[in-house]
């Protein structure tokens, strides 16, 4: 892989633009993601905030930005000696190297400073905090940001807050050379896990999904990932159909397809590729979804430009996909209605997340990150396809970063 190195030029250089974007006077003040419950007392694995890292290069929980013109300095949270024992001691020297950031205050006097600061002005700019719970995907948010803004307003009731999360996407939505770099070895790792994986001798001895994605999993280790960028997911036949299908436990059946959606994570940036395999011989119906959907990728990859409007690109896409479904038989007039009976998803962009922060409604623009994903899904056939391709655009049109896995049947 290249080994690419973010150093404390990049985290500077982002924090200098974040500034620029803000033009404000208020103080930063961004939070690192909190440590969650998994039982007990045992935490899942730490995952941190992807914009706290962008801006620190920093993954230890529970930290604190301060950026207040000039003066920058990071709050780390107290340390105690069980702690240390347990999951060692924070290495400051390290810290300071990675971050760029000279002064790292422990959570007593760094919150005595940043109070001092908060009594004497009127806004403060930050990350907003999502929702405790959000409903449309079942899920508690980490906490961190909204104790950080409670303990800021408690500080100081009147303080306004100034959101941030426009200027970070606007930010992160353009890849720099590193983060593109970083992407391509993400990718390249997690297609040379997939051909290995899913080499025909081993595809046909699998008999459950798992071992596919445990082959999977020490295929992109191997190879220098840190692991997953998500939770795999490994759906033969029929559960293919359920579009985030990460049980991964079912036996897999001579005759099935197998829609496998992975994605190595290099250096904190993703990948996210989808091939549909077939374990045996495929039928002529099962060839011909496959062969709709790659039809349909390709056709979006041609469509993509800077300067295309992601919604019109999404419309032309849907609509395109509305002919295919309409020739297998699966719909007689096209309509968003019908097509989101097969087609239930959409492309995302792609980079510190797997689903990446991005403004939707902004033109595409060059070193931008795009997934294409199309799939078609028939649940009364047991039929589930979907083929991903991570696409970067360029100056001219777009270039595929992970070319070179086929994507039809053999």
């Amino acid at each position: 892989m290249g080994n690419i190195s973010f150093t404390s030029e990049f985290f500077a250089g982002n924090r200098r633009r974040l500034h620029e974007l803000f033009t404000g006077t208020a103080p930063i003040v961004i939070s690192a993601n909190g440590l969650l419950q998994k039982a007990s007392d045992e935490a899942y694995p730490f995952h941190q905030d992807r914009s706290f890292w962008y801006l620190t290069g920093v993954d230890e929980p529970n930290a604190v930005l301060v950026m207040d013109k000039a003066k920058e300095y990071l709050i780390l949270p107290q340390q105690g000696d069980v702690k240390n024992w347990f999951d060692g001691a924070v290495d400051l020297d390290l810290v300071r190297r990675v971050s760029g950031i000279d002064t790292i205050l422990d959570e007593k006097e760094g919150w005595r400073q940043l109070e001092a600061k908060l009594h004497h002005v009127r806004h403060v700019a930050t990350l907003a905090a999502n929702p405790k719970y959000m409903e449309a995907f079942g899920l508690y948010t980490n906490p961190a940001r909204a104790e950080v803004i409670r303990r800021m307003q408690e500080t100081n009731p009147k303080l306004e807050l100034l959101d941030l999360r426009s200027h970070i996407t606007k930010m992160r939505m353009v890849k720099q050379p590193q983060e593109l770099l970083a992407v391509q070895d993400a990718i390249d790792i997690t297609l040379a896990a997939i051909k290995d994986a899913a080499r025909r001798s081993k595809l046909d001895a699998y008999s459950f999904e798992y071992e596919l994605e445990a082959e999977f999993t020490r295929g992109i280790r191997r190879r220098g990932a840190t692991g997953h960028a998500f939770e795999p997911i490994v759906a033969g036949g029929p559960r293919a159909c359920v579009l985030h299908n990460t049980r991964n436990a079912s036996p897999l059946k001579d005759g099935e397809l197998i829609v496998v959606d992975v994605g190595a994570e290099y250096n904190h940036y993703a990948a996210d590729i989808t091939r549909t395999l077939v374990k045996g011989k495929a039928t002529k119906r099962q060839h011909d979804v496959v062969a709709a959907v790659n039809d349909v990728l390709e056709f979006g990859i041609n469509q993509l430009r800077p300067g295309a409007s992601y919604a019109f690109y999404e419309q032309q896409l849907r609509q395109f996909m509305g002919e295919k479904l309409r020739k297998l038989g699966l719909i007689k007039s096209i309509s968003d209605d019908a097509i989101r009976q097969y087609y239930p998803h959409a492309p995302h962009f792609l980079g510190l997340d797997v689903h990446d922060a991005g403004d939707y409604h902004l033109p595409l623009e060059p070193n931008m990150v795009v997934t294409i994903e199309p799939g078609i899904y028939i649940p009364k056939e047991g039929i589930g396809v979907r083929i991903e391709e991570d696409v970067l655009i360029t100056e001219n049109g777009a270039k595929v970063l992970s070319a070179g896995l086929p994507r039809l049947l053999v």
